[in-house]
């Protein structure tokens, strides 16, 4: 099991910038893929993107393609997302997670889930 912890989150502008960060501890990070997901008021949580162990392949929701940007730092036991061009809609729960075995793409699926940190965004 990995420990997960965001950090990041806050009140921004609409069309302002975050970056989300998650600190792993635990387990090997290097071992896991991570994603990262939200959740806002009264909906499901949804996948917005994820990265392999590595950090060479990444995939993202359509509807933040082109503004959001995951990354990681396995010295840092650390992923990130980066938030550009930030939307009321982006308000949410943010949640970072991990999960190990063959990477795929849109995964939902994972193994450990941090607590999250809340994006709110004003219009």
């Amino acid at each position: 099991q990995v420990q997960l912890v965001e950090s990041g989150g806050g009140l921004v502008q609409a069309g302002g910038s975050l970056r989300l960060s998650c600190a792993a501890s635990g387990r090997t990070f290097s071992n896991y893929h991570m994603g990262w997901f939200r959740q806002a008021p009264g909906k499901e949580r949804e996948f917005v993107s994820d990265i392999n162990w590595s950090g060479s392949i990444r995939s993202y929701a359509d509807s933040v393609k082109g503004r959001f940007i995951i990354s990681r730092d396995n010295a840092k036991n650390t992923v990130y997302l980066q938030m550009n061009s930030l939307k009321p809609e982006d308000t949410a729960v943010y949640y970072c997670a991990a999960r190990v075995g063959v990477y795929y793409s849109h995964a939902t699926s994972y193994d450990d889930w941090g607590q999250g940190t809340q994006v709110t965004v004003s219009s």
